[in-house]
């Protein structure tokens, strides 16, 4: 189908901590704050009932801070006696996490915070401490996997061509908080440079698997997914390796370019946000197809028809269908919204 006008109901998962989030039926933007908190280290233990010389039982009974209160480094846990006092101490800056059933406090310092922002205008349906839901309406376009955190800002394109690739040269400070429409393939000297450019978001067919260990570390996965740190945004569209865009999907980007947009990464879409008159729905994706060399994927384009049972270099048999560029196994042809 590839873009799609209609309402999107669109999850916002938040991370451990979190300290505020949006009433349920507030209006947001994307782009909005919708949740805040803070990111823990590891937690230090600090031995409550010996020290107090109580059993595990009554070390409530004596306590002074709650769990989930931030404390300054000696700031009383917990104190007994009057004459002769014994008391228990935060060891370090941070918040107090949690008291086992053996007496005992362990307190995490606070080694930064986190914000995650709105990637969709409309209301909020769901909000707790575990996530916030807002559902909206927008022209809506998925994609295979997506890295990085959410990202929003203004469409613009990056590419004169569908089957170009994103270059360097063409990414600079100008193009600070927009997200950029990439083409074919974007590498990793493109998707850092644009990071270093303040750029939010890159959007393209493809980006090479290599590329993307480069800039998000080996144990990046085909599968993607959201991020809290600072790291560059990027959307693949139809794989990895190289992706030229069909026509149906790049010349909507033409028309929205300019128009706000945001990459919502746990569910790798791109929702832009314009009227929807703007597009003709009836434009539909073709299906595609993996490359001969496995480098990549294509549009399916031109006339084809079924071969039946083929053989196939690998030594392979399967239903083949012949193409304009060749007979290709059917298994390696898919619808572009089907999941892949």
């Amino acid at each position: 189908m590839g873009w799609r006008y209609g309402r999107y109901v669109v999850e916002h998962p938040l991370p451990l901590s979190a300290s505020s989030w949006p009433a349920v039926g507030s209006t947001v933007h994307a782009g909005d704050p919708l949740a805040s908190g803070a990111l823990l280290g590891s937690p230090v233990r600090v031995d409550g009932a010996r020290k107090l010389g109580l059993d595990p039982d009554d070390v409530d009974r004596v306590t002074r801070v709650r769990v989930g209160s931030d404390v300054r480094r000696g700031t009383v846990l917990a104190r007994t006696g009057r004459r002769f006092v014994r008391a228990v101490t935060a060891p370090v800056d941070g918040r107090l996490v949690h008291r086992s059933h053996e007496g005992a406090f362990y307190v995490a310092p606070i080694t930064g915070t986190w914000t995650v922002h709105a990637s969709m205008d409309g209301t909020v349906v769901r909000s707790d401490d575990a996530a916030v839901t807002v559902e909206g309406s927008a022209w809506g376009l998925g994609g295979v996997a997506a890295y990085g955190p959410d990202a929003f800002g203004e469409l613009a394109l990056g590419v004169d061509a569908p089957t170009d690739e994103l270059a360097p040269g063409r990414v600079d400070v100008r193009m600070q908080g927009k997200i950029i429409v990439g083409g074919a393939r974007i590498a990793a000297e493109a998707i850092t440079r644009a990071h270093a450019c303040g750029v939010a978001g890159l959007v393209a067919g493809a980006a090479p698997a290599g590329g993307l260990r480069v800039v998000f570390g080996d144990e990046v996965t085909a599968s993607g997914g959201p991020t809290v740190e600072d790291r560059p945004t990027v959307l693949c569209l139809l794989g990895f390796g190289s992706g030229p865009l069909p026509t149906e999907v790049y010349l909507p980007f033409v028309v929205f370019n300019g128009r706000r947009a945001a990459i919502h990464v746990a569910s790798a879409r791109l929702f832009v946000f314009a009227p929807a008159a703007l597009l003709d729905t009836s434009l539909d994706a073709p299906a595609l197809v993996l490359a001969g060399d496995f480098g990549g994927v294509r549009p399916l384009a031109g006339a084809t028809s079924p071969t039946g049972v083929t053989r196939f270099a690998s030594d392979a048999f399967c239903e083949g269908l012949a193409t304009k560029d060749g007979v290709v196994p059917v298994p390696n042809v898919l619808p572009y919204d089907a999941p892949r």
